[in-house]
Parts: structure tokens; sequence; C-alpha cells
């Protein structure tokens, strides 16, 4: 069976989202490992009442590389076959991208390429758009640029703020990222050019 390592720094509701659909068989997966760079992450501690093997490497006072090599170490120890960022608010080397060429995944609030980076759903807001959305895509050693697997749209009403649009977006988040671990997993899937045609 696939092995998924999971990487986060927060709460992990994408996370939480993935280990439902492990769970109920949704995802043809077992979870290898739960990584963060936060000992206080609550999604290292929900990781553990799941009873998941959960892993703290904290990152302070490390430059990228040398951090990076501890975080493929224990990758390997728990023989992963696809990483998933969920909430992880690092960003990759390339030395560690390249370790798994296609084989992690990131989802993003927005519909990429537009709003890439930190506080997209403000972006969003503040920019007047009338759509937004999420976007599930293959890391690569730009920031939110890899090839995209899937994305859903969500309206962006004149009354929304930050946050009821952080919400909605985070509905559509739980629901394609897990989708689309499946298509990686399966091999359902192609690089043509810049574009991932599914099968």
């Amino acid at each position: 069976m696939k092995r998924l390592g999971v990487l986060l720094s927060g709460r992990g509701s994408n996370f939480q989202a993935i280990a439902r659909n492990v769970a109920q068989g949704r995802i043809e997966a077992e979870i290898g490992v739960v990584i963060s760079n936060r000992p206080e992450a609550p999604g290292l501690a929900l990781a553990r009442e799941l009873g998941l093997t959960a892993v703290a490497i904290p990152s302070r006072g490390l430059d990228r590389e040398s951090y990076d090599r501890l975080l493929l170490e224990e990758l390997a120890k728990h023989n992963v076959d696809l990483i998933c960022l969920a909430g992880y608010m690092r960003l990759l080397s390339a030395t560690f991208v390249r370790a798994y060429p296609l084989r992690i995944l990131n989802i993003h609030p927005s519909l990429l390429p537009a709003f890439p980076g930190l506080d997209a759903q403000h972006q969003a807001v503040s920019h007047g758009v009338k759509f937004s959305g999420c976007t599930v895509h293959f890391v690569d050693e730009q920031l939110d640029a890899g090839p995209i697997i899937l994305q859903a749209v969500v309206p962006v009403l004149d009354a929304d703020t930050p946050d009821t649009l952080s919400a909605r977006i985070l509905a559509e988040e739980h629901r394609i990222y897990s989708e689309a671990v499946s298509i990686v997993l399966a091999g359902k899937f192609r690089l043509d050019g810049r574009r991932i045609v599914t099968s």
C-alpha cells in the first residue's frame, strides 16, 4: 500500500480531511508519518490522537537546506511515496523538491496562478474579484507555480471578508485535496508541457 507523508505547521484541517478519507477507504493509502516544523502545532496532537506517527522537527535556527535534509531523512525512514503539504508554512529547497519529482502536493486558497503566496483570500477580496477558490498542484522549485491538478471555484460575495471567503474556500479544499491525492496515487494523469491531463 502507498504511504503518505503529511507536512504541516498549524491546525492541519486539510490533514484531518485526508486522514478521514484514508480511514473511510476513499483514499487507497496509509499515512506513514505526519511531520511539523512547530512542536506545538495542533495538527501534530491530532495525528497522535488518531494513532499516527507524529514527529516534530523544529526549524528555528536552521537554514533551509539543513532543515530539508532532516525532513528527507525522516520521510525516507517511513518509506513515504507521496508528500502532502497541509498548511506547511516553509518554502521547500530545490534539493527537497528534486528528491520527490511529481510526488509533492500542495493546496493553495486561490485559483492559481492568481494570488500566490500569503494572504490569498485577503488579496482576492481587496482586488474585488468575482470568483476565487482553491488549487491542488504539484510542488516545483517556484512558489505556488507547479502543474495544476484540480481546482474548485467559489464566488466572492460583495459582503465577503477574508474570513468568510476563507471558510467557504476551506470546505472546497477538504473535498478536492483528497480527490487529487487519489488521482496521483492511481497514476491517472500525465504531464503535457505544464498541463496535467487526468484520465
